[in-house]
């Protein structure tokens, strides 16, 4: 689960299907928990991962640390790949703005995209977050109308349904692959995640059924 640790960090890869924190989450098991155990000392969320979501997460390991993150934070480099019903231009900047939370007014929010390969109806697509509001990429994603495949409150059921029944894919398909942050101590963090076996074979299943373009 730990793909980084120093003196004031540590950078996790969180499993789908886990909360990043409790106070996102009825169940008693959250991945802040989960790092805190691992690493026997109190831990700072830098930022958050929706629960459906796998990849990477930032955690500072003391307070100075976290309030540095939290500076520099704007101007981290955030990627993510995630499997769209439809395919979205080879490219695009997203200048949409969405609701900061739920209930209230929407905020400035900024995406940049771009689609790596297609399979039949399907996209594998890169995604850049500029900003960070809530459900940022599922709700831009929509508004292009290539919603994410798993996405049970932006996305088609049908389609979820075909990636379960078809390609073995129970959850939400999007994976934070890379973190690059200026870090407390000088020069700049930068971590990487591969994609995990459920979604790689989901994207090997997709190539077999459906056949693959750029």
């Amino acid at each position: 689960m730990i793909v980084h640790r120093d003196a004031r960090c540590v950078v996790v890869d969180k499993p789908s299907g886990v909360a990043t924190h409790r106070g996102w989450d009825d169940g008693d098991d959250a991945l802040l928990q989960r790092v805190r155990d691992a690493v026997g000392r109190y831990v700072y969320p830098v930022h958050r991962l929706d629960r459906g979501a796998s990849g990477l997460v930032l955690f500072a390991l003391d307070g100075e640390a976290a309030r540095a993150f939290s500076l520099a934070w704007p101007e981290a480099d955030k990627r993510y790949l995630a499997i769209t019903r439809g395919h979205p231009p080879a490219h695009l900047m997203i200048d949409h703005p969405i609701p900061r939370a739920p209930g209230e007014d929407r905020v400035f929010a900024r995406t940049e995209i771009w689609r790596r390969e297609t399979f039949g109806r399907y996209a594998l697509v890169a995604a850049r977050l500029h900003t960070g509001r809530l459900h940022q990429i599922r709700r831009h994603l929509k508004h292009l109308s290539c919603p994410l495949i798993g996405d049970v409150r932006y996305g088609k059921g049908e389609h979820n349904r075909v990636f379960r029944t078809d390609h073995a894919l129970h959850r939400l398909a999007l994976h934070a692959t890379d973190l690059a942050v200026d870090h407390p101590e000088g020069g700049r963090l930068a971590v990487t995640s591969p994609l995990p076996g459920d979604l790689a074979a989901a994207i090997a299943s997709c190539r077999r059924h459906y056949g693959t373009e750029p």
